[in-house]
């Protein structure tokens, strides 16, 4: 059975994570460290997606199961964690807006897509995973939200990247759904 195997054990933890990093902000410690706790988590899980991809592949551990599982994890740790931005005022509302909308725009247009048979019209694009790097990247920075190493204003970089990963997913929405109208219009006859 390939329900318990390494890589969906580590896709779990990523699900399990998610409220260890909101409730970080709730309990009584001091804001830096509260901040520093949460970047490192998030860091150490979001690690989690690309390891249990390649243990998946390295111990033939693939299965239907961890591949649904995989990218939902990713977008409950990733909207989790732009909950958090916004409830801290570190990102504007709009942008977490714009990032969740595309998800379940896109998370929609995927299992219509699988419905009528048409997976290939929307897998995944080297844009999409450009995309959710400079997520990966300006979410912890946005987390920190202090001076990294003396030098480097992660709130300033996080903000910037986060507008960047806003703009990756509008554009990244589009592509899609340019790749999805045929055959939307050939079903919608």
């Amino acid at each position: 059975m390939k329900f318990w195997t390494i890589p969906t054990v580590m896709t779990w933890t990523r699900i399990v994570a998610i409220p260890l990093i909101v409730g970080i902000f709730y309990i009584n410690i001091a804001p830096e460290k509260a901040n520093l706790i949460a970047t490192v988590m998030f860091v150490v899980f979001a690690a989690t997606d690309w390891l249990d991809g390649y243990l998946a592949r390295k111990l033939n551990q693939t299965s239907a199961f961890g591949a649904f599982l995989d990218p939902v994890a990713d977008k409950f740790l990733v909207c989790a964690s732009l909950l958090v931005l916004v409830h801290l005022a570190r990102i504007d509302v709009f942008v977490a807006l714009i990032i969740i909308g595309r998800e379940i725009a896109i998370s929609a247009l995927r299992e219509w897509m699988a419905l009528i048979g048409a997976t290939k019209s929307v897998a995944v694009h080297m844009l999409g995973k450009v995309k959710t790097v400079v997520q990966m990247v300006a979410i912890p920075f946005l987390l920190y939200d202090s001076v990294l190493f003396g030098m480097i204003d992660t709130n300033l970089w996080g903000t910037w990247l986060i507008w960047l990963s806003a703009i990756l997913t509008v554009w990244s929405m589009i592509y899609y759904l340019q790749k999805a109208i045929p055959e939307i219009r050939a079903r919608a006859k």
